[in-house]
């Protein structure tokens, strides 16, 4: 991975989640080539079963998730990072994800690199064949250690970004209060006015969330009827 909009796809978290409890897990229902959002749903939903079947409280917005928003994408993996640091006991280091999905090839790719042909020998190429054959029986250690650093990388990058968020976010908190004690002077209206503007303006995947709207509207409606 080199974007965290590319984990929307779900199937990393269910293959994670398999290689801490195998049993509760239904691999074979995985569809680690997923590149449309109807197959990105079906894997979201394995993982939604195997949180039911662990007594895992807590909700997954696939239909948010799906659509490869960061800010989505972002939140969830920061939850799961720590979920699976908690529960990793270390039973699983000879787990061979390659194995367990079949060899199947995943959806994400990278893009080719053109190099030039290289004629190898006969000796070479059996020395090459030699390699491969003797480096196989470490293969599924290697992979275990790519994903759990890929995850490591990836929590320390939204750790990175939080600061910077929560940085920013002060900052505009600032410039609110300032135009709010300027709101009752006419001379400063029409500026005061285009700021906010600009503070509130959305963009799309960066809104507030549905269910925090819908929140707000129902305890507003409350208060009414207050």
């Amino acid at each position: 991975y080199t974007k965290v909009e590319q984990i929307s796809t779900g199937y990393a978290y269910c293959q994670m989640l398999h290689k801490l409890w195998p049993e509760k897990v239904v691999i074979k229902k995985v569809k680690f080539d997923a590149k449309l959002e109807h197959a990105y749903i079906e894997n979201w939903k394995v993982l939604q079963e195997s949180f039911k079947k662990l007594q895992i409280a807590k909700e997954i917005p696939i239909q948010r998730l799906v659509k490869g928003r960061f800010q989505d994408n972002f939140e969830f993996l920061q939850w799961f990072y720590k979920f699976y640091t908690i529960n990793d006991s270390g039973r699983g280091d000879d787990y061979d994800p390659v194995a367990v999905r079949g060899g199947a090839a995943t959806g994400i790719t990278k893009s080719p690199v053109k190099r030039n042909p290289v004629k190898k020998t006969g000796p070479a190429a059996a020395a090459v064949s030699n390699i491969k054959k003797s480096g196989s029986g470490t293969n599924a250690n290697i992979e275990v250690k790519r994903l759990t650093k890929e995850v490591s990388d990836l929590a320390l990058t939204v750790e990175g970004l939080e600061k910077e968020r929560d940085f920013y976010f002060s900052k505009l908190r600032d410039i609110e209060v300032i135009c709010q004690e300027k709101e009752g002077d006419e001379a400063y209206t029409e500026f005061v006015a285009n700021i906010i503007d600009v503070l509130y303006a959305t963009e799309e995947g960066f809104g507030p969330a549905e269910d925090e709207l819908e929140g707000g509207i129902e305890g507003e409606e409350e208060q009414e009827e207050y």
